[in-house]
């Protein structure tokens, strides 16, 4: 599609990638790779050449001896410079001896050898309806989510810090045009639930609003810095489209993520959902946080209204074209007092699907098992965490305004008991750094199960 081309060029004969020691350095080396008219792209480091969630230079070879001389010239401080021919293997043999069709395991062999996978394949394994079949695509992906990211799960949480917004996006619940009860937190209410997260040990703090630019940029810095000066917490931004110098000047002050969620790749579905959006302006501010050195996060929504198979396959593929290093993939669910407040709510197997897939093909990178799934179907999470999701997000806002802030109606508000629940049905590892003996502390129903 052009609208990606204009960004994105998947013609590599010899691809090469640069794996930098630091943020800075990552982004200083691209710096100086523009100015050296040398094509290059941000992506999310593969597995087998370096930590999850890190991000990479990727360029052709014919340019691999221009560089070395450059990050030589410039002492910029780097790992490595590898060849993506040189792809890390995984050993499938287990699936390939089930019960599945031929087709199937000609998609198995292709990610056993690592080799990329095509929109026919993924709409093949969206389709897929035998029940063996099913069984070895969650097992395939449970395979992948081991290697690239381990047992261990990465619990983030969310304050959810104002419901104004500006858009009018048909499925949402904090549309603008809806009558409800509107909020926004200041920024002592804010610190204060940073307080609490530092204290139960939580290393991610997600602030997530509507579009309200009643918070101006000057405002978020100060919580921001704050936030990094005081508790040394990684910080995700979900605050909508911003301007392209406003990225620049959070990913300078210490934002580590910025989450600006795609929700289809097809122009058709996007104008049918966002009345008031436009994609190819969706995707330019993905591509500015990028090259603001902040890590992306983005993904979609699955089950939308007259939403395609074929259509949910580009999306999926949007994540690991476009790079994204965390990807967020959630069932559509309707909000009362929406256009779409009557239609049908999405399919939890079709949403355990695109989850295995995304990490199949993407791999390396952050996948959360998202609340949305777990307001779908209780066990949800549990699912998710087993066909390849490795991230759960906790919703921190302030009981008392917490059903204010429904994108869609019958929100499970995902707590500390819950995600240690999923966590331990779907038999993962408990992060390290929880202040276990602080969250016993609180109450936790799960008790000596947490150590």
């Amino acid at each position: 599609m052009s609208i990606l081309n204009s960004f994105i060029k998947n013609d590599y004969k010899n691809p090469y990638i640069l794996v930098c020691s630091s943020k800075a350095h990552m982004i200083y080396a691209k710096d100086i790779l523009e100015k050296n008219n040398i094509f290059n792209e941000l992506i999310p480091t593969p597995k087998g050449f370096g930590e999850i969630c890190t991000t990479a230079i990727k360029f052709e070879k014919n340019n691999k001896e221009k560089i070395e001389e450059l990050i030589k010239e410039k002492e910029i401080d780097y790992k490595g410079i590898y060849s993506l021919n040189k792809k890390y293997k995984y050993n499938l043999a287990s699936i390939l001896n089930m019960n599945i069709s031929s087709d199937m395991k000609k998609i198995v062999s292709k990610v056993e050898n690592n080799e990329d996978i095509t929109k026919k394949d993924i709409v093949y394994l969206l389709k897929i309806k035998q029940e063996e079949e099913y069984k070895a695509l969650i097992k395939m992906a449970d395979i992948i989510r081991k290697e690239c990211v381990g047992d261990r799960i990465e619990l983030r949480a969310a304050i959810e810090f104002s419901n104004y917004c500006k858009k009018n996006c048909n499925y949402c619940g904090l549309r603008r045009d809806n009558k409800q009860f509107r909020y926004r937190m200041t920024e002592k209410e804010i610190l204060k639930e940073v307080e609490k997260l530092y204290r139960i040990g939580i290393k991610t703090v997600i602030l997530q609003s509507g579009e309200d630019f009643y918070y101006t940029t000057d405002m978020l810095l100060n919580i921001i810095k704050v936030i990094k000066e005081k508790y040394k917490m990684g910080i995700t931004l979900s605050i909508g489209e911003r301007r392209k110098e406003e990225y620049k000047l959070f990913s300078d002050a210490g934002v580590n993520n910025y989450l600006l969620k795609i929700e289809t790749y097809s122009k058709r579905l996007f104008d049918y959902i966002h009345p008031d959006d436009d994609l190819d302006i969706r995707i330019q501010h993905t591509n500015w946080i990028k090259e603001s050195g902040m890590r992306v996060g983005s993904g979609g929504m699955i089950g939308l209204p007259s939403q395609s198979v074929e259509e949910i396959a580009d999306v999926i593929l949007f994540q690991k074209d476009f790079g994204v290093h965390m990807i967020g993939f959630g069932p559509f669910l309707p909000a009362k007092g929406t256009p779409y407040e009557n239609c049908k709510r999405s399919s939890l197997r079709l949403n355990l699907k695109v989850v295995a897939i995304t990490r199949i093909i993407c791999q390396n990178v952050f996948i959360p098992a998202t609340t949305a799934i777990a307001s779908l179907e209780k066990k949800g999470q549990t699912l998710a965490l087993e066909a390849g999701a490795n991230t759960i997000m906790l919703i921190s806002t302030p009981k008392a305004l917490r059903e204010d802030y429904e994108i869609y109606s019958n929100k499970n508000m995902v707590d500390l008991d819950f995600a240690i629940e999923s966590i331990i049905d779907s038999k993962r590892k408990l992060p390290k750094y929880l202040n276990y003996d602080y969250i016993e502390s609180l109450g936790c129903k799960i008790g000596n199960n947490l150590k």
